[in-house]
């Protein structure tokens, strides 16, 4: 019986260890609670909150201002977590952080996130749509060309 519950510890242990064992974490949370994490920046105060799907269809009422967003994760820079992209609906825009100064986990697809940050207009070469493409892996493919792109100072993820 003792060697049975050695082995049923011993063998949790091992799938607790390997099952975050592809998970990149090069960024340490600014704040924690029992629900969230939050990286880049401290949320004290949320600027007024827009939905994405406003700053998608009419991008340039929003360009350079401050504002706060909940939008859903679609896929995350298998690399680093330097970058992700929201989506909402059949919708998408990527997501970089300011200074390129904080990363996210990599296992934060499809989780809804709250961030806080500014839309930018953007020339993407083709050189860094391909780039990009592969950080995002397998099926990623990330269009040159003239873009929006949000960078945020703070990205909330919620711990579930």
């Amino acid at each position: 019986m003792i060697n049975k519950v050695i082995l049923f510890f011993t063998l949790s242990i091992i799938a607790l260890s390997t099952a975050n064992a592809d998970v990149i974490r090069l960024s340490k949370p600014v704040q924690k609670d029992a629900t969230s994490e939050t990286y880049g920046e401290p949320l004290s105060t949320m600027p007024q909150a827009v939905e994405l799907k406003m700053l998608l269809t009419s991008p340039e009422e929003h360009l350079d201002k401050s504002f706060s967003v909940t939008t859903q994760v679609a896929k995350v820079c298998q690399k680093k977590g330097c970058f992700f992209i929201a989506q909402a609906g059949s919708e998408t825009i990527r997501v970089a952080f300011k200074d390129y100064g904080f990363f996210v986990p990599t296992d934060i697809g499809g989780k809804t996130v709250t961030l806080v940050g500014e839309l930018i207009a953007h020339q993407r070469t083709a050189k860094q749509a391909k780039h990009l493409s592969k950080d995002l892996g397998e099926n990623s493919t990330l269009e040159s060309g003239f873009t929006y792109e949000i960078v945020a100072t703070s990205v909330r993820v919620p711990i579930y």
